[in-house]
C-alpha cells in the first residue's frame, strides 16, 4: 500500500462522515478534515503524521461539534515549505487558517507539539479561543529523555518501521493500541519531499518552555489532560501548569502514555466532551 491508502484506512475508522478539503493562504496549502455540524472545534495533532492522528476522537466529537482537523503546515498532506517552524510561525499559520475558513472563535484541542501551538495561538489571539484543551502538551518545560531523543533523531532522519517500533514505547502505554496504519503513514510523510523540514529547520523550538508569566496571562477555561505513563513529557509538568494557568483543571488518565486518546479512547473522549459541555 501507499501513503494515500494508509491515510484512507485511518479515515475509514472514523465513525462519521468525514470530508477532506484544501485551502491556500499566503502560498501555503493546508489540507484538513472536517466532520459534524455546530460550534467549531479545532484539533491540532503533534509532531508527526497529520490530522489522521485524531482518528479515535473525531467521530465522537462530531456528534456535538463541527470538528475541523488540519494537517499542520509541515505535516500530512499540507505544504512543507522552508520555514522557521517556531511557535510564532505556527501561530500565524493557524490564524490565517481561521480567517480563510471565516472562524471568529473556536474551542481548541492541542496534542503534544499541537498543545504548544495552541498555547501560543491563545496568547496571540485570546479573543479567538473559547475553551482550551492541552493533551500531554509541549511548551510546559518538559525535556525529552536521552533515549527518547535518540529515537526522535533516528525516526526523523531515517524513517523506518524499526525506528517507529523503538519510538512507540515512548508514545504508548501499550503500543498495540495504535493502529498500524498510523505508523506507516507517519513514515511515509517523513519520506515526502520536505517531510523532514519541521525537525531539521525547527530544531524543537516549538516545544520549548513558555514562561510562567505568559501562562498566567491565559484567562480561557483550560483543561490539561495527561497520560499517567507518559515517557516523553513527564506528568508533573502538566500538573504544575494546571496550577499556573488561572482557570485550568487537570485530568490524569490511567494506563495511558503520550497519546492517551489512542491508549484510552473512550475515557479520553468522555473527559473531553464533559468539559466542552
Amino acid at each position: 500500500m501507499n501513503k494515500t491508502n494508509y491515510r484512507k484506512n485511518l479515515i475509514d475508522k472514523i465513525e462519521a462522515i468525514v470530508e477532506q478539503k484544501k485551502i491556500t493562504t499566503h502560498l501555503v496549502k493546508t489540507t484538513y478534515l472536517t466532520a459534524g455540524n455546530g460550534y467549531p472545534l479545532i484539533l491540532l495533532h503533534g509532531a508527526g503524521a497529520g490530522s489522521v492522528t485524531w482518528y479515535p476522537t473525531i467521530g465522537n466529537l462530531s456528534e456535538k461539534f463541527q470538528v475541523i482537523v488540519p494537517d499542520i503546515v509541515g505535516y500530512g498532506e499540507s505544504d512543507k515549505p522552508n520555514a522557521p517552524y517556531d511557535r510564532k510561525y505556527f501561530s500565524k499559520w493557524l490564524k490565517d487558517f481561521f480567517k480563510e475558513l471565516k472562524i471568529p472563535k473556536a474551542h481548541i484541542v492541542g496534542l503534544s507539539q499541537g498543545g504548544s501551538i495552541a498555547l501560543q495561538f491563545t496568547l496571540d489571539n485570546q479573543e479567538m479561543v473559547d475553551k482550551l484543551i492541552l493533551v500531554d502538551s509541549g511548551g510546559l518545560g518538559a525535556k525529552v529523555s536521552f533515549w527518547a531523543m535518540i529515537g526522535m533523531i533516528w525516526m526523523n532522519n531515517f524513517p523506518s518501521l524499526l525506528a517507529d517500533r523503538f519510538n512507540s514505547k515512548f508514545l504508548m502505554h501499550i503500543p498495540a493500541n495504535r493502529d498500524s496504519n498510523h505508523s506507516l503513514y507517519s513514515i511515509a510523510v517523513l519520506k515526502d519531499k520536505g517531510g523532514k523540514n519541521v525537525f531539521k529547520q525547527g530544531r524543537g523550538v516549538a516545544v520549548s518552555k513558555i514562561s510562567e508569566e505568559s501562562l498566567k496571562q491565559i484567562k480561557n477555561r483550560t483543561l490539561i489532560i495527561w497520560g499517567k505513563d507518559d515517557k516523553l513529557f513527564p506528568v508533573e509538568y502538566g500538573e504544575a501548569a494546571s496550577k499556573i494557568i488561572p482557570n485550568a483543571k487537570f485530568h490524569l488518565i490511567q494506563n495511558s502514555g503520550h497519546l492517551p486518546h489512542m491508549d484510552q479512547p473512550k475515557i479520553f473522549n468522555k473527559i473531553l466532551l464533559d468539559f466542552l459541555k
